[in-house]
């Protein structure tokens, strides 16, 4: 985990690994310096489950990560990677 944001990733992995198949798969990388960034890739069949349809699952997904990200005191921005 983290050590800038532990309680956003946290949340983040756990919405991941609830949503996908194949949740051993998951891996979330952190960068950035002055604002935290995860990169989420997934197995091949489950990033249409994360994006979801018009990428509202993606964005609910963002949207709740950032708000556990207050409690880190630290903004947040989420990248699901192909």
């Amino acid at each position: 985990m983290s050590a800038e944001a532990p309680t956003a990733e946290g949340v983040l992995a756990f919405l991941i690994r609830t949503i996908v198949e194949e949740p051993d798969a998951v891996h979330i990388e952190t960068s950035g310096d002055d604002r935290c960034k995860f990169s989420v890739t997934v197995a091949d069949g489950d990033m249409g489950r994360v994006i979801g349809k018009r990428g509202r699952v993606a964005n609910a997904i963002r949207t709740i990560v950032r708000a556990a990200a207050i409690s880190d005191e630290t903004e947040i921005d989420v990248d699901f990677v192909d």
